[in-house]
């Protein structure tokens, strides 16, 4: 793979707060993918992944969580 893989930080604001999270450039377009797909914005959507999460892992590996999810639940 000649691609770097590496984590990049991007900006949410989730409820009205500048967070940002860091995620590898393919979960990052799946995730905006999904938003657009569902209608949602990404800080919508990140905002209800959030709000879903628990305290059990970070924001960063709840969306990767959901993104592989959404595509295990599309076969």
């Amino acid at each position: 793979m000649t691609e770097d893989t590496r984590p990049r930080k991007h900006s949410l604001t989730l409820r009205g707060h500048r967070t940002s999270v860091s995620l590898e450039d393919p979960f990052w377009e799946a995730f905006r993918d999904i938003a657009t797909a569902q209608g949602k914005g990404i800080n919508e959507l990140a905002t209800e992944i959030d709000d879903a999460r628990g305290l059990s892992s970070g924001l960063g590996t709840a969306i990767r969580l959901y993104v592989l999810d959404y595509y295990r639940n599309q076969v």
